[in-house]
């Protein structure tokens, strides 16, 4: 196996690649590893692609050294060269992996702690896991889709997270506090599995694989990665002073069983999503956000190889 390190340099706030090599170089004899840095947004996917196509006769483990955005762009890598390579390359040529040294990593959460993740030795030596993947026209996310009022504090989020104080772990609630006013009602309406499931305004709602978003908010805490459904958690419009009172159980997950949940919540598992608004919507994938006014999204089963450490 050939054990391929992609590092962010701008993820988080400092350059991890000499550290990162540093652990490598002191592996010793009888793993076979590389180390590529990358030069701009998109890169990790194209050197990815590129060394898939390259190395189509082995078995790859591409390790995304970086947030959420660097792991998505890994995943693209791999999901593209199976496309383009089709039976010559395909998932079990590849492995994902990620080294969470960026400000944003709420996919690992499903398994552990960031510290099990940087634990090098035991990533190197972990199982390997079947893990559902959402596509949306032609990108894909690992961990959660959402939109409406989350939509938009991620596009805070994007702006502040080097911030002192406001960024980091703190971006999310910092994207929170400056759209509560303003960003509480957005017009949808949502088919599941070719059923109206939703026609309305909305405060928000999220797709999700994985189960924590904006660092510390357990927005999905029934997720099931790896069984083929993706879970929905939509909730209608509410005032800004109950908004505030569920913001505690929205972090820590225990808002499916909260007295009268059920009048702002709407919840469903499903395969296929569309999304439609007579208005430009946001839509976070992974923590980049597109805008449209019309979106599909569909869940591929266990559709890429994904290591938890030892």
């Amino acid at each position: 196996m050939k054990h391929i390190f992609i590092v962010n340099p701008c993820a988080g706030k400092e350059d991890h690649s000499e550290a990162i090599r540093r652990q490598l170089e002191s592996i010793g004899d009888g793993v076979e590893w590389e180390m590529y840095v990358t030069r701009a947004a998109g890169d990790a996917t194209r050197y990815v692609q590129e060394r898939c196509a390259e190395l189509h006769d082995d078995t790859l483990r591409f390790y995304a050294c970086g947030g959420d955005g660097t792991l998505n762009e890994v995943l693209t890598g791999l999901l593209n060269a199976q496309q383009t390579l089709n039976s010559q390359f395909s998932i079990l040529n590849s492995q994902l992996a990620a080294y969470p040294c960026g400000s944003g990593n709420d996919y690992i959460k499903y398994y552990g702690t960031a510290a099990d993740f940087l634990d090098l030795p035991r990533l190197m030596n972990g199982t390997v896991r079947e893990v559902d993947v959402m596509r949306v026209g032609d990108r894909y996310s690992l961990n959660v889709c959402n939109f409406g009022f989350d939509a938009l504090v991620c596009k805070t989020m994007d702006q502040v997270r080097r911030w002192p104080l406001l960024g980091g772990t703190n971006a999310y609630t910092t994207g929170i506090l400056r759209h509560i006013v303003t960003g509480r009602s957005t017009p949808v309406t949502m088919c599941v599995d070719g059923e109206t499931f939703y026609d309305g305004r909305i405060l928000l709602c999220t797709l999700a694989n994985g189960r924590y978003v904006g660092g510390q908010y357990k927005c999905a805490p029934a997720s099931d990665n790896a069984d083929g459904l993706l879970e929905i958690n939509l909730f209608r419009p509410m005032s800004i002073a109950r908004f505030a009172s569920l913001i505690g159980s929205y972090a820590d997950g225990t808002y499916p069983s909260r007295k009268g949940m059920a009048r702002w919540h709407r919840y469903r598992r499903g395969t296929e999503v569309e999304i439609e608004s007579p208005r430009p919507l946001y839509l976070c994938v992974d923590g980049e956000v597109l805008c449209d006014t019309r979106f599909h999204i569909r869940n591929l089963p266990r559709a890429v190889r994904f290591v938890v450490p030892e």
